[in-house]
Formats: C-alpha cells, structure tokens, sequence
C-alpha cells in the first residue's frame, strides 16, 4: 500500500469516527476512490463518506458528504453534508451534480435533503458524475461551494447499504 493511500485511509477513518456521536467501535467496509464505507452496529447505522477539498473556516470541522443508513429508524440512504462555513438557519443551498440541480435545507454547518425523493434523486445523480458541489451564502453574506468527486461514491453507497442490510 503506498504511502498516499495509507495517509487518505487513515484520515477517512479519523472521519468516521469524527462524524460519530457515541465513541462506539466502527468496522470499516471498504475505501473506493475518494470514499469511504463504515458501520456502527451498536447504533446500528452504516454510511458512505467523502471529504470536501475545501476548509472548515472554524477551524474544527473538516466538511464532508454523507450517504447514511439508520436500519432501525428506518432511514435508506440520507444525505447529509457538512458545510465549510457556517449559513443562517433556511438559507437557500444548492447542490449541483453535473447539470442537475437539487435544492437543500439546512442551517448553522449542516444540510440536508428536503425528502425521502429528494436522497433519492440526489443519489441517482451521483451514481452517474464525476464531481458535486454545494453552494450557499455564509453568514458574512460571502458566497461559497464545497465541491465533491464522486468516483468511487456509488460503490461506497452500494457497500453502506449492504453493510447495514443485515442489522436491525
């Protein structure tokens, strides 16, 4: 395994327990490209996630896109992402997969799809580009984009979605 590779596992792994709200043990299922695959059994959830090239501004959080699967809510494949700036709560947000374009919701440093349609819309869409990116307008008024590659997010989804296809 090079180097580069070693680095990028651990920081997706660092990730996944970052994105974590309990201190629980996390079993990888497998990096692809830019994105990782994880599950939580004791939650249960599982998830795919990628980080954005972009900064946090606060200088704590690392922006990221999530696919997540909470088996016993529930909840198949809900976006999630973490913004590099903070925005006003019902800002507009816009994320872009090629030429498609799918409003968000979201406020402070997170956003999310309106629906259930709309996670799956979105995820159609990633399933068939190569990048995505989120944009808004900070709380400063300054606007900004948090931009995704997506190779390697459709196996990282399709391993969420096995990962946790068993857990109840």
């Amino acid at each position: 395994m090079s180097a580069r590779r070693a680095v990028f596992i651990g920081m997706l792994v660092g990730m996944g327990l970052a994105v974590a709200t309990t201190a629980h043990a996390r079993d990888s299922l497998g990096v692809f490209e830019g994105w990782g695959a994880f599950r939580d059994p004791d939650v249960p959830r599982c998830y795919a996630i990628a980080r954005s090239s972009a900064k946090g501004t606060d200088g704590r959080s690392q922006p990221f896109a999530s696919v997540g699967y909470w088996p016993r809510s529930n909840v198949r494949g809900q976006i999630h992402i973490r913004l590099s700036r903070e925005i006003p709560a019902r800002s507009p947000l816009t994320l872009s997969i090629g030429e498609r374009r799918f409003p968000m919701i979201g406020g402070g440093t997170d956003a999310w799809a309106p629906n259930r349609q709309g996670d799956a819309a979105i995820i159609a869409a990633m399933r068939s580009a190569t990048s995505m990116s989120v944009s808004a307008r900070a709380r400063t008024g300054a606007g900004f984009a948090d931009s995704y590659r997506l190779r390697g997010a459709a196996s990282a989804i399709d391993a969420a979605a096995l990962g946790c296809g068993r857990l109840r």
